[in-house]
């Protein structure tokens, strides 16, 4: 996959610049890990915030709190993004099952305390498929640690790593009426790309389960009373970067709250 690589700290000035003369909100996309090599995030991320009409900045990799504030002072919103498991033993206190694949330790911290703060600030939030189950996790939620051998009970079973294009959907999900994903859509009903073996297994307090599989894995969550925090499990930035607008609701929803975001932090500047 490509990759957008930006110096750590050098663009954040200059970015909120264009941002505030353009009325552009700055939306922070939370950094890989790249064995201590790289700064960076998959570019689908980048051009899918752009087509929504944001600012896209990398978040660096930090584990200090008073830096990672200063960064979170510049941006009006955030996306987390895929990638590794997450640790079950530090994080939700399961002992690791054979299925697990590789964790990230360092990113782990990273993105805890990202999306605390952030969810502190009452910044606009949106986690996407690791992004996700970081959001369920650190509220208090648990995860499948791996749904082929832990979910069957259903009886319609679903394939949730998929061998196909980001941008073509794979399965069936269905959608909360009224939820914040189904007015992002403007749909019940929608068919998504799938590149996943975990999934939220106990919803954390404060928050809801939106969407489902056919199989019953969770497939979106949503802060309860917050129109600003949401995960999905899927990929969406897999269609709009490609010019696919199945998805592009839901960054238009974060470009959206951003927006307002920006207006209340900068009120007393004027």
């Amino acid at each position: 996959m490509r990759k957008l690589l930006f110096p750590i700290f050098a663009l954040f000035l200059s970015i909120t610049l264009v941002a505030q003369t353009e009325n552009r909100p700055v939306i922070g996309i939370s950094s890989t890990w790249g064995e201590g090599t790289a700064t960076s995030v998959p570019i689908t991320y980048v051009e899918s915030v752009i087509r929504a009409g944001g600012v896209p900045m990398v978040i660096p990799l930090t584990h200090d709190k008073n830096l990672l504030a200063e960064m979170l002072e510049r941006v009006d919103g955030v996306i987390m993004t895929g990638g590794e498991d997450l640790d079950p033993l530090k994080w939700y206190d399961e002992e690791p099952l054979p299925q697990m694949g590789k964790v990230a330790p360092e990113r782990d911290e990273f993105d805890m305390l990202l999306i605390r703060m952030a969810v502190e600030r009452n910044m606009p939030l949106l986690g996407i498929c690791r992004g996700h189950q970081l959001l369920n996790v650190a509220f208090g939620g648990t995860l499948y640690q791996d749904i082929p051998s832990q979910v069957k009970d259903s009886k319609q079973k679903v394939m949730h790593r998929q061998k196909a294009p980001r941008y073509h959907g794979t399965h069936t999900i269905t959608i909360e009426e009224g939820s914040l994903l189904a007015q992002q859509l403007e749909a019940n009903v929608a068919i998504p790309n799938s590149y996943h073996h975990q999934a939220v297994k106990d919803v954390a307090p404060g928050f809801k389960a939106t969407a489902f599989a056919a199989d019953g894995v969770v497939e979106a969550i949503e802060k309860i009373g917050s129109n600003r925090v949401y995960g999905v499990q899927f990929h969406p930035e897999g269609f709009t970067a490609h010019g696919v607008n199945t998805f592009i609701g839901i960054f238009k929803h974060l470009i959206g709250e951003a927006k307002k975001y920006h207006a209340e932090t900068h009120a007393d500047k004027r």
